[in-house]
């Protein structure tokens, strides 16, 4: 896998994870403020798509993932 492969696989289980736990209907809710982690994702998902560079992108690269194209 690339390194923003792996990037997109961790963004999507963040926000399914932090839905779970901040969604008042989900059997795992903890705290709405889970939902604030998933806002976050997304401005760093949006931030990236702009700006074309992601910090967790090159730190799986540093890792040993291949770079993507």
């Amino acid at each position: 896998m690339t390194s923003w492969q792996l990037v997109r696989v961790l963004a999507g289980l963040f926000i399914l994870l932090s839905l779970l736990l901040g969604a008042p209907a989900s059997p795992w809710f903890h705290s709405q403020w889970w939902l604030a982690f998933t806002v976050f994702v997304g401005l760093n998902i949006l931030q990236s798509g702009v700006t074309k560079w992601c910090l967790l992108e090159r730190i799986m690269h540093r890792l040993g993932a291949r770079r993507g194209d």
